[in-house]
């Protein structure tokens, strides 16, 4: 994974997911949004790195749609649809989803979790999911 920063769209892989989405029509986008978060949920044994960036950045847009500004912000690479205000309001069970996907992103058992290991900066990666959570209130 090509990471640049611990934020939710600062890897290849959520945003490549943030351009899906921006490409994607906007009816289309809770669909891609729950594919993300339901795949790390339903990941047996391990979860790959690939899929736990694409929970996390898909976790970062169900936050930003519910509260305005969190976490995604101009710094981050995240979907221009956000800034827009683009995107109909998701249904509240996404919520719940996305929650269980962070869980399962920072369990033992995710290559996220042990590649932010190795790095030393699990501490820093953890307060990024931490504020994604917040979002999720």
């Amino acid at each position: 994974m090509g990471t640049w920063g611990s934020g939710p769209f600062e890897n290849d892989d959520a945003a490549d997911f943030a351009d899906d989405l921006d490409d994607a029509d906007p009816a289309e986008r809770e669909v891609l949004v729950r594919a993300a978060l339901q795949r790390a949920v339903d990941a047996q044994d391990y979860l790959e790195v690939g899929d736990a960036a694409r929970a996390v950045a898909a976790a970062a847009v169900v936050g930003a749609t519910r509260t305005p500004g969190m976490p995604v912000d101009d710094d981050q690479d995240g979907p221009e649809f956000l800034q827009t205000g683009d995107l109909p309001p998701l249904p509240d069970d996404l919520v719940e989803l996305a929650r269980e996907a962070l869980d399962r992103v920072a369990a033992d058992d995710s290559e996220w979790r042990e590649l932010w290991e190795e790095s030393d900066a699990l501490d820093e990666a953890v307060a990024v999911l931490d504020e994604v959570r917040t979002g999720l209130m």
